[in-house]
């Protein structure tokens, strides 16, 4: 099919519209677009935009306690300006990179407006590096008559979707310290996912034939390890599959990152990776923009989308880029998966010669088991329906990789 032609069939199908012959409406796809922070407008107060958004001085001091104890801290703080999103949002999720030393870390707070005005702030992560400064954590117990948060997402209160929102970054270090905490990107994920139980086969993308020279990775290997942290097996997809991808960059941990690891450990890069995306509330590594920040932490750009199909993830492959998938499936959904799942992270490497999707699963008995093709409309159907994950992905590249255009005529997603 020409080049054209493919994107003209899947602006079709991406559209809702509706049949002159039947007056039927197909299913709607979600409404979604991503936002990339603009360091250089907003409020700063002791940060210096530039070269990401860095500390430049203390704006004021604050104390803070967890369970290692209480400590008091000197921050800057940005406040970006009021985005627009288009449309009705029922969901936010910020992601973010950024280089946080030892004596340092960052917390993301965004808050709506709905049509009662601006909601108040949510606090979406407190992100370290370093362990025995804060424990990384998502923050419960947030919601009110506007809004929750579900871990990672802002949920907008059923009947006030968001039609635009603010995004604060504050960046914490011990008083006095020359410490210098620095995001480097960070960005917003707004989405209206339409209730839908199943989701039409998409048409190709350009991909069909490709595929990508991912490491293999399998969780189940690690069942068992560092229970501190989970234990390995069915709870280390997503730092699985963030590690697979990172691995496909030449970008993880080092021998001496992972000097710790028990030697007889078949692959520590899996260990170090579910050790600092571990979020201490959720008690889990599966925090999406967790993960999407460790990988920062090796000099990618990663974050957290949503992508309206198959189509628009083969823009992806074709350029270069693997892309870590969520979905969730009760067993025999997903011919050849053998198994089913509340939510499970995989990381899609190419399409066969007939569009099927080739995912690299960590949920598989060993490494050399992991490489799986999963059929194109099953695959679509359990990974994009809104009992899923309504199309979550995670998105990983050098800065000096760029991403291909998006769908012409759509919000960008990336």
């Amino acid at each position: 099919m020409p080049a054209l032609s493919v994107v003209l069939s899947a602006l079709l199908l991406l559209t809702p519209m509706t049949s002159t012959t039947t007056g039927t409406k197909p299913a709607a796809v979600p409404d979604v677009v991503y936002q990339r922070a603009d360091f250089s407008s907003g409020t700063p107060e002791g940060t210096t935009a530039g070269d990401g958004l860095a500390f430049g001085q203390a704006a004021g001091t604050m104390t803070y306690t967890d369970a290692l104890g209480t400590k008091t801290w000197e921050y800057a703080r940005w406040t970006g300006p009021e985005r627009d999103i288009g449309f009705g949002a029922t969901e936010l999720i910020a992601s973010w990179t950024a280089d946080v030393p030892p004596g340092s870390w960052i917390q993301v707070e965004a808050r709506g407006r709905n049509a009662e005005g601006l909601t108040k702030w949510y606090s979406l992560g407190r992100w370290s590096y370093a362990e025995g400064d804060i424990l990384r954590t998502s923050v419960p117990n947030q919601g009110d008559a506007d809004a929750s948060v579900a871990v990672d997402t802002l949920v907008a209160a059923a009947g006030k979707p968001l039609s635009g929102y603010q995004l604060r970054l504050t960046l914490y270090r011990r008083p006095g310290s020359e410490v210098t905490p620095r995001v480097r990107t960070s960005g917003v994920m707004s989405s209206n996912v339409p209730e839908r139980k199943s989701v039409p086969v998409s048409p190709g993308g350009g991909a069909w034939g490709t595929k990508l020279a991912v490491p293999r990775r399998s969780q189940n290997v690690h069942l068992g390890h560092y229970p501190e942290w989970n234990g390995g097996g069915e709870a280390w997809c997503s730092p699985t599959s963030t590690t697979m991808v990172l691995g496909y960059w030449d970008r993880w941990p080092s021998e001496q990152d992972t000097s710790w690891v028990d030697p007889s450990d078949p692959n520590p890069e899996v260990d170090h990776a579910a050790r600092y995306t571990y979020d201490h509330a959720y008690e889990g590594t599966g925090n999406w923009p967790f993960n999407t920040a460790y990988a920062g932490r090796y000099g990618v750009d990663g974050f957290v989308t949503r992508l309206r199909s198959l189509t628009e993830l083969e823009l992806l492959i074709k350029a270069g880029v693997p892309v870590i998938t969520s979905q969730s499936f009760k067993k025999g959904e997903l011919p050849g998966a053998g198994y089913g799942t509340d939510g499970h992270l995989m990381a899609v490497v190419g399409f066969t010669s007939t569009g099927d999707v080739i995912a690299n699963d960590p949920a598989s008995s060993s490494n050399a088991a992991v490489r799986h093709v999963y059929p194109r409309a099953d695959f679509e159907n359990v990974w994009l329906r809104s009992s899923s994950s309504g199309g979550v992905a995670y998105v990983i590249h050098p800065p000096d990789h760029p991403l291909p255009p998006t769908t012409p005529g759509l919000p960008a997603n990336w």
